[in-house]
């Protein structure tokens, strides 16, 4: 093959954003100077979740895991000097994703763009926040009529734009297995289409199925994640010619982008997470007939915090080193009647199939979000627990741990900290904005939309307006939280102990044993206060906990500190443990320590988890809590001993 017959590479990007929309623009801009060609927008999780950065729950959770966006004015600053006419751009938004695109097609008319030529995506795959990510709002039924809004709008009026991706990323992040990934990503997409089909005429439908786009993730193992995305081609070929009659096969093509895995990525031995993230782009990049169309890459020390600009540079030189470097793009698909692959391919096909019809058999995928739940928070249990024994090899982490210290992770300067002042810069700014509008014009326009939101027009038509007139993303959600309600997910934790037995009869002889001198069940409080949506730690603490015995409480995500106490408070609880990794761990906890000895109950231990650096570990040992746990204590028995130590009377007694 010539020079000029290779392949087009995949669109370079880098997921980011933090801290204020000026700081994300000039990030961005020095991305797009490197190589990189596409931007992949992070925003906040007030902004995820529909609350202003001035609301309560925002309260230390401002610019920390993307960048807040609150107001039309934040996103022209975001993308100032960034012509999105030329741009193609990704966004990470899910139960806001109406308003986001909104305020994105504002911003494209405020700089002269023709807006039938935007291209990009928005994620707007609520199924998935209820399954493994949590930046959900709404129920699930007024939720999937705004997706399909979204689409129908997009159809007549952004045709390059992709309204959905499905995002089978964080389902593989809680755990789920290939054939769980494959089954629940596309049972999501039909539960889409199915809506979809009555809002398009039917003409135009095909092409609407051609325009869903997937988002996925590539794990370690390498040649599994390989078939994983020549099963997902074939399987999406499938569904789109029989399901829906789809013809044309350029609408069938099945379109990805991908992040590689980050529940891999290590606290020990953090540089070899390079190694593991070269391989598992391999597995999206070598094979032509499955290849992403577009990739981004965490950083190595995406484990241990926020990745400096540099960090974010040698993850995007991997990507142009194999592409230009390299003659892949020159061949075509190597591994074209592999028997070995095509074996793989099947089985893996044969599984999801198998799990396709048990969600069809429950009414599809709104129907099956407990059962999709439970199955992840069991292939999670026994991911961890083959790490426990030793079963699964994890190197740096239960076997080769001793090592020289890495001189990449030395110095101040080795995680980049967010700026502490940029929350109080994005109030100072909120507020002016607040204050500089047309009350009237913003009043009107909120009425509008909450009469679109009761009647069933299209809710993309007034949310425009609402981004125009300088509506705000908390005033924008108030009215969807009024008009569909509020919703609080299955967190898949049951009260019945699973069949778990391997290292566990002496910790619950201990827990039998407690409970005794105790009179009564220990009691064990799992809490996520804030809005941080991952909960993949906390259902694993409270399923193991269960399963040694404990009477455990867990009520799932988006908890405040004062409803915490008072679940503390009413359930008499032995012991808490909070789990929070968005970064806002100080100021949370902080909180939630204050109010528990102004509660009277400041003798209960607290124990904490997350992404938390040393030194902030030791502040929140100051402040009073036992124990403190992060991404390397992967053996979970011992922080059930560690917990049954923490309330054992007698062990109190001789302290």
């Amino acid at each position: 093959m010539s020079q000029t017959q290779k392949d087009r590479p995949w669109l370079f990007r880098t997921y980011a954003g933090h801290s204020t929309a000026a700081a994300s623009n000039a990030l961005y801009r020095g991305n797009l100077a490197k190589g990189q060609t596409g931007l992949s927008v992070a925003f906040d999780l007030p902004t995820q979740t529909g609350y202003d950065s001035d609301h309560e729950l925002s309260k230390g959770e401002v610019g920390k895991v993307g960048v807040p966006v609150c107001h039309l004015g934040d996103m022209r600053t975001l993308f100032n000097d960034i012509p999105l006419e030329q741009m193609n751009t990704s966004m990470t938004i899910n139960a806001t994703a109406p308003w986001l695109l909104s305020l994105y097609i504002a911003v494209a008319e405020k700089q002269g763009a023709d807006v039938s030529k935007l291209q990009g995506t928005v994620q707007n795959d609520i199924i998935k926040e209820y399954l493994s990510r949590g930046t959900y709002i709404c129920p699930p039924e007024p939720s999937l009529r705004m997706i399909t809004d979204v689409a129908a709008y997009t159809r007549e009026h952004l045709p390059k734009w992709n309204p959905m991706n499905v995002c089978s990323y964080h389902l593989q992040e809680a755990g789920a297995t290939p054939e769980q990934e494959l089954a629940f990503a596309l049972a999501t997409a039909t539960a889409v289409l199915d809506d979809l089909k009555n809002k398009v005429p039917a003409e135009h439908f095909p092409a609407m199925v051609g325009r869903i786009s997937f988002f996925v993730n590539a794990g370690i193992r390498f040649v599994t994640e390989l078939c994983k995305m020549r099963a997902f081609v074939e399987l999406w070929d499938e569904i789109c010619q029989e399901r829906y009659g789809v013809e044309d096969p350029k609408f069938r093509r099945f379109r990805y982008g991908v992040q590689v895995n980050s529940l891999g990525l290590t606290e020990q031995q953090p540089e070899n997470n390079v190694y593991r993230i070269l391989i598992e782009m391999l597995a999206v990049t070598l094979s032509k007939k499955a290849r992403a169309r577009a990739v981004q890459l965490p950083a190595w020390n995406e484990a241990l915090g926020l990745p400096r600009p540099w960090d974010q540079q040698w993850s995007l030189r991997m990507q142009q080193i194999l592409a230009y470097e390299t003659d892949l793009l020159e061949h075509d698909d190597l591994f074209d009647e592999n028997p070995a692959i095509d074996r793989k391919v099947n089985a893996l096909k044969e599984g999801a199939r198998a799990e396709l019809k048990q969600i069809d058999g429950m009414g599809g995928a709104v129907g099956a979000i407990a059962y999709m739940k439970g199955r992840l928070v069991e292939s999670n249990s026994n991911r961890i627990g083959g790490i426990e024994t030793g079963d699964t090899t994890v190197v740096g982490v239960n076997k080769w741990q001793a090592g020289e210290t890495s001189p990449l992770t030395a110095g101040d300067d080795a995680i980049m900290v967010a700026d502490a002042e940029a929350e109080a810069d994005q109030l100072k700014r909120l507020a002016a904005w607040k204050s500089n509008r047309d009350a009237a014009a913003v009043k009107a326009a909120l009425a509008d939309l909450r009469d679109a939101a009761k009647d069933g027009s299209n809710i993309m038509i007034p949310s425009i307006q609402c981004a125009k007139v300088g509506v705000t993303t908390g005033e924008w959600a108030d009215v969807v939280r009024a008009a569909f309600g509020q919703y609080r997910a299955p967190t898949g934790v049951s009260a019945n102990p699973s069949n778990r037995t391997e290292g566990l009869d002496d910790i619950r002889e201990q827990v039998d044993l407690v409970s005794q001198t105790l009179g009564r069940r220990l009691k064990f409080l799992v809490g996520k206060p804030g809005l941080d949506g991952h909960s993949n730690g906390a259902e694993q603490i409270a399923a193991r906990a269960r399963d040694c015995g404990m009477d455990i409480t867990y009520e799932g995500i988006r908890l405040t500190p004062d409803e915490l106490v008072d679940a503390a408070r009413n359930d008499e609880a032995h012991v808490i443990g909070l789990s929070i990794l968005s970064g806002s761990h100080i100021p949370l906890i902080a909180a939630f320590m204050d109010k528990m000895r102004a509660a009277g109950l400041g003798h209960i231990p607290v124990i904490a988890g997350g992404i938390i650096p040393d030194d902030d570990a030791e502040k929140l040992r100051a402040m009073g809590v036992a124990k403190v746990y992060t991404p390397k204590d992967f053996e979970l028995n011992k922080i059930m001993t560690d917990i049954v130590t923490l309330v054992d009377p007698s062990a109190i007694a001789a302290e």
